[in-house]
């Protein structure tokens, strides 16, 4: 499936897709390694028909590898702290090759004690949540997974931003199909939904930023020009986002939100943010009858009239994906093969 040169959109098969993500990085510095990791995340948000950490953070993570605000070539360290506790140092590098380094790990330990935590520290955007905790899931454990961001968004009733968007997922594995995913962030809309926006020329809905000034914007420029996220759900909101704060960022000895540079601009040098992992195995406490009563639940949330499960919009996304391909701006397109080439992100 061959995409246009010139087109107001573009239609790219995944193995097009990885193709081109592999070859932008290579292009701007990043590793071998490194660059698997980041590919197989960014291909696995355009499957899911989550494009706002698909193709297009692609661009950024390439620019910021090219200028070093993120280490290409890191190579992540593992430590192993107590039994069920592990740690890896992504050293100013991208967060995914130290998450799949520490995954095994992280799997490992919880099926020898039962329950293990993951913390990555002074690492760099991870990309979708759910992502990560789904093969954790996948591998058989119930997953919760908690990440930091450089702050975008305020507390309830402030106006300076302290949270990043702050996402939170978990994962549950499912006889016979694909884990059950929840991921969502602390504000009401990830900050790279603005971005996209941003790029497609679009308003944003009002109640998802506020501008500079702390009033209520639809200008997607406004919101990213010293705006700020609204937290979801007021105040519980801004609650989860401290809850999220606590655990990626306080717990794992990386940048506070406040503290860590912006994903989107080449100022400071690593936002050195954090993740934090859990995995539960669910055999020993949710007894034989498990995946019955798990089935029994998901079917009163699916068989309701206008309700659906966590993951269906992305499973039908997958399906999609499978025979449609994947849009793409083509001017966003037509930026990544120039990358690709070698040319400045």
């Amino acid at each position: 499936m061959n995409a246009p040169q010139a087109a107001s959109v573009a239609r790219l098969t995944l193995a097009e897709v990885e193709d081109l993500t592999a070859r932008a990085l290579h292009a701007c510095g990043v590793a071998p390694g490194p660059a698997r990791s980041v590919t197989a995340s960014v291909v696995a948000a355009e499957a899911e028909g989550i494009h706002s950490h698909g193709l297009a953070r692609l661009p950024t993570y390439c620019e910021h590898a090219r200028v070093g605000k993120i280490d290409g070539t890191a190579v992540p360290v593992l430590t192993r702290l107590r039994p069920g506790l592990v740690r890896v140092d992504a050293g100013g590098g991208f967060a995914h090759p130290a998450i799949d380094l520490g995954l095994s790990a992280l799997v490992e330990a919880a099926r020898a004690q039962g329950i293990a935590a993951l913390a990555v520290t002074g690492s760099y955007n991870c990309g979708v949540v759910g992502y990560h905790v789904g093969r954790i899931a996948a591998a058989g454990f119930l997953a919760l997974g908690f990440v930091n961001a450089p702050a975008s968004m305020a507390p309830a009733g402030g106006a300076r931003a302290v949270f990043g968007t702050n996402p939170i997922a978990f994962a549950v594995p499912r006889e016979g199909r694909e884990p059950l995913v929840l991921d969502q962030s602390s504000s009401i809309v990830a900050k790279s939904e603005i971005v996209v926006h941003q790029q497609r020329g679009e308003p944003i809905p009002l109640g998802w930023a506020l501008d500079r000034d702390g009033q209520p914007t639809e200008s997607a420029d406004a919101a990213l020009a010293g705006g700020t996220m609204l937290p979801s759900g007021g105040h519980k909101g801004a609650n989860l986002a401290l809850l999220v704060e606590l655990m990626a960022a306080w717990l794992t000895a990386s940048n506070l939100s406040i503290d860590a540079s912006s994903f989107a601009d080449n100022v400071g040098g690593s936002p050195g943010t954090g993740q934090f992992f859990i995995a539960i195995d669910p055999g020993p406490l949710a007894g034989n009858e498990a995946q019955a009563r798990l089935g029994r639940l998901a079917e009163a949330i699916a068989t309701q009239d206008g309700a659906r499960l966590p993951g269906a919009r992305r499973e039908a996304a997958r399906r999609r994906t499978a025979v449609d391909g994947v849009p793409i701006p083509g001017a966003l397109y037509d930026k990544l093969r120039q990358i690709a080439a070698g040319a400045p992100a």
